[in-house]
């Protein structure tokens, strides 16, 4: 066994964002994900690995020093919660299309407008359709455990310098304040400069050395028909995400007539509706996205021949569900049921949604 504590989600991050050999993290406080930005200055990285950690002026300030972090190689991240990711939209996009690396933490907070602390899904929109300006994609994982809080942090980092591409931590105050019990990652360490090199020698500027093509990290380009070209490059690299890094779990699936479609905090609610439906009776199953984007589309598609009907659980107004019913083409009925403005649904009005939706209760 590893290093087993009992930790709060956001603490979890931080803590994960050193052991992955995190080379800065640069953002601005806002809850309910303070303590992200908070355990990083009270443990004091910078004294054991050498990691930057940096109170910026504003959120796009702390955007704008993570595409400069990104562009030289370096492993960085920034974290905020729904406003602040509103703010940090402009860089997002910027790095999307210079095709750089970096990890963006969002712990979801009840909305629009500054609305309230407590905890939502409704950012799901702007974390997976592209919430800055342009034809981008975000990779984006939704963890529903204080485990996948720390897992992800090395997985996001992976897979955003496998695909040049930023990549995404979609959580909820739930999640982000909730202690549980979780096994730390080992310890990496810190890229060398020769380390860096060989990883992005292609694209780091990390300085004209003799004999090498000079290297510009930029998102402009004025000539129109190099802009299109570069555009379907982008289009089939995430389409290659799309092949290859679709994740999600199953639970209770294989006798299912009914399905809920949940991720996250939602994910872990409609764990407790199986169990008072299937007291019931009622036979349904979970299919929860662990990747919003690649989304699982193939997965609920694989489902239609077995259940009768499929309930989207959010903690939202209905955002993911349109990507439910785009999965299944009017073959089967698709239901929404959520709450919102911070308000966290109860197991027993999930299974009441599922039996007025479905079996006329």
């Amino acid at each position: 066994m590893g290093d087993i504590r009992l930790m709060k989600g956001n603490e979890v991050i931080a803590e994960a964002a050193i052991r992955c050999g995190c080379d800065g993290y640069f953002g601005y406080p806002i809850t309910p994900q303070s303590e992200i930005m908070e355990t990083l200055m009270i443990r004091r990285p910078e004294l054991e690995t050498g990691m930057v950690v940096v109170q910026a002026e504003s959120e796009v300030a702390a955007i704008n020093m993570v595409y400069g972090g990104a562009s030289c190689g370096k492993k960085v991240m920034t974290s905020s919660s729904s406003p602040g990711i509103s703010l940090k939209a402009e860089g997002l996009t910027y790095l999307a299309g210079a095709e750089l690396p970096a990890l963006i933490v969002n712990i979801v907070r009840g909305g629009p407008g500054l609305g309230t602390i407590q905890p939502a899904q409704s950012d799901y929109f702007q974390a997976v359709k592209g919430g800055g300006h342009g034809d981008y994609k975000l990779i984006v994982l939704a963890p529903a455990s204080v485990q996948e809080m720390n897992d992800f942090v090395d997985l996001s980092f992976e897979l955003a310098y496998k695909y040049l591409n930023p990549a995404m931590i979609l959580s909820d105050g739930v999640i982000g304040q909730m202690m549980e019990k979780v096994e730390l990652s080992e310890f990496k360490p810190r890229w060398t400069a020769e380390e860096i090199e060989k990883i992005s020698g292609s694209w780091a500027t990390t300085g004209k050395k003799k004999g090498v093509t000079r290297r510009i990290s930029t998102s402009l380009d004025l000539d129109s028909a190099k802009q299109e070209i570069f555009n379907h490059k982008l289009q089939a690299k995430y389409r290659a995400m799309e092949e290859n890094e679709v994740r999600f779990e199953k639970i209770d699936c294989d006798d299912a007539d009914y399905l809920f479609v949940a991720y996250g905090s939602s994910a872990r609610i409609c764990q407790k509706a199986i169990e008072i439906a299937r007291a019931k009776g009622i036979k349904v199953g979970l299919l929860r996205p662990i990747t919003l984007f690649p989304y699982p589309t193939k997965a609920i598609q694989a489902m239609l021949g077995q259940v009768k009907g499929i309930l989207s659980v959010e903690m939202s107004a209905g955002q993911m569900v349109e990507d439910v019913r785009l999965a299944v083409s009017g073959k089967v009925p698709v239901e929404h049921y959520g709450r919102y403005g911070g308000i966290i649904p109860t197991p027993d009005e999930v299974v009441e949604a599922l039996e007025q939706n479905f079996l006329g209760e």
